[in-house]
């Protein structure tokens, strides 16, 4: 028996990288998951065959989440699917994309991930997670100074985050918790690939710096852990890196 057998799960932008890893662990514990993908259907439809040739469930939707109707899809193909949602994974994320328009960031990484959580929590019941997945380099943007071509980014995901915390008395008040996972850059990631070609040798010079950077898998599997750790709402995990951010805070 998996720690999250009869657990409707979501999580979004998960058709590849590290959200597709956090599904198939989440559906590895048991859990029934809703793969998100924006357009790469096939990425996505991958994703839900290796988790059903192990067993699990899991079902792809296509959603943009900057759209409308983004979120409602998202929670009917739980509710429909798997007859619940208790498990919310905040995990898509953007800003880098140089077609998407000048506010694409702050659509993504702050409206959309405030409209996701209100329009869940109204069919999440008590006991219920939420994970907030984001970056040491956003999370400390107003102490820390980053790279130039991820400032859009982190500061957009910073105030998704800031929003996020400012509808903790309404979540606590439903029983629903939030916890934000910080990561450091992630080695393999396409963030990691797109700063490291604006700024050629990023990669390697935070790695001296944190002391090791971790991989796609590592960061998901403590993602998946934050799902079920006993922390109180609110609580920030720090995965990798964080000390000399904090020493700068």
């Amino acid at each position: 028996m998996g720690t999250l057998n009869g657990t409707g799960a979501i999580v979004t932008g998960s058709s590849r990288g590290i959200g597709a890893d956090v599904a198939q662990l989440l559906a590895a514990e048991g859990a029934s998951v809703v793969v998100n993908y924006r357009q790469k259907a096939p990425r996505a439809n991958k994703v839900v065959a290796t988790i059903e040739a192990a067993g699990g469930k899991a079902v792809a939707v296509g959603a943009d989440l900057t759209a409308p109707e983004g979120a409602a899809a998202l929670i009917a193909a739980a509710q429909e699917n798997f007859g619940a949602l208790n498990l919310l994974i905040l995990n898509a994320s953007g800003g880098m994309e140089t077609t998407m328009g000048e506010d694409y960031a702050l659509r993504l990484n702050r409206d959309a991930q405030v409209d996701m959580v209100k329009a869940a929590s109204n069919v999440m019941p008590a006991g219920s997670r939420i994970v907030f997945v984001t970056s040491h380099q956003a999370h400390f943007i107003d102490t820390v100074e980053t790279m130039e071509a991820y400032v859009p980014v982190a500061r957009s995901k910073r105030a998704g985050e800031d929003a996020l915390r400012n509808l903790l008395p309404e979540l606590e008040d439903r029983g629903i918790s939030l916890v934000v996972v910080s990561g450091d850059m992630i080695e393999g990631t396409v963030t990691a690939t797109l700063l490291d070609r604006a700024t050629p040798g990023a990669i390697e010079a935070r790695r001296e710096e944190a002391g090791r950077l971790y991989s796609v898998s590592e960061f998901a599997a403590e993602i998946v852990r934050m799902a079920t750790a006993e922390v109180p709402t609110g609580h920030t995990e720090y995965v990798g890196g964080a000390k000399d951010f904090l020493a700068k805070s």
